[in-house]
């Protein structure tokens, strides 16, 4: 499998130096360069990406900023030349923070972070209902099937996939899941959140209810979230 890599970043030297180590990695492919995060978006919204370069200092647009408005985010790599920021890349959950100039064993250790699509789960929907494995230790992969997903939580370098028959904890991040199940039925809701439209029972303010628990609904996501959730009906609940 190949992670499909963009790059955003106005420094054309930095350009040439990631694009660089990029093409020496086995395993890397990239799909697209943008000096300017405004011009990525529709390539983002339209196409799969698996892993982002991202600079934070850029006109119009801050790297931040970008990143907090989309709703489905790739794994990302920020990469910069201002260590002070780096508090605010692992709240938004990225893979690492690469300080530049980098140096490539530095740029070696950061994308062997990234989680290949295949690596610990399996979707299939050709076999009866549709269903995913995950690998829940180092030798044994559980098929769950989608409609007993109720929500998946963010546990720092793992997630918690809760179902209607159990919990499962996987060696993954929430962006990397979320990412490979069906945006029509799931829906991020939170940095730790992402839940199964269909299971919400209640909206309230800022947070749902699923199964009788209630979760928040984080600030840079109740727009998207509220627009999702009415409009798959809940609005007559």
């Amino acid at each position: 499998m190949i992670l499909k890599c963009v790059i955003i970043d106005d420094e054309p030297l930095a350009v040439d130096v990631i694009q660089n180590y990029i093409e020496r990695i086995k395993g890397l492919e990239i799909t697209a360069i943008f000096n300017s995060a405004l011009d990525s978006l529709e390539f983002l919204q339209q196409n799969q990406v698996d892993l982002l370069f991202l600079d934070i200092n850029m006109p119009v647009l801050d790297g931040y900023s970008f990143l907090e408005s989309l709703s489905n985010k790739p794994q990302v790599i920020i990469t910069t030349a201002y260590a002070e920021y780096a508090v605010k890349g692992y709240e938004l959950e990225v893979l690492d923070y690469l300080l530049k100039p980098i140096p490539f064993p530095r740029f070696l250790q950061a994308v062997n972070k990234a989680v290949l699509p295949s690596k610990t789960f399996v979707q299939n929907t050709v076999l009866d209902k549709e269903h995913i494995f995950v690998k829940v230790n180092s030798k044994k992969m559980k098929k769950i099937f989608i409609d007993d997903i109720l929500l998946v939580e963010s546990l720092k370098d793992y997630i918690k996939i809760i179902t209607t028959s159990g919990n499962y904890i996987v060696h993954q991040s929430l962006t990397g899941i979320t990412n490979h199940l069906p945006s029509h039925s799931f829906l991020r809701i939170h940095r730790s959140y992402t839940v199964a439209v269909s299971k919400i029972d209640v909206i309230e303010g800022n947070s749902i209810e699923i199964n009788g628990t209630r979760y928040t609904i984080g600030r840079s996501y109740i727009n998207e979230a509220k627009k999702r959730i009415l409009k798959s009906g809940l609005s007559n609940s």
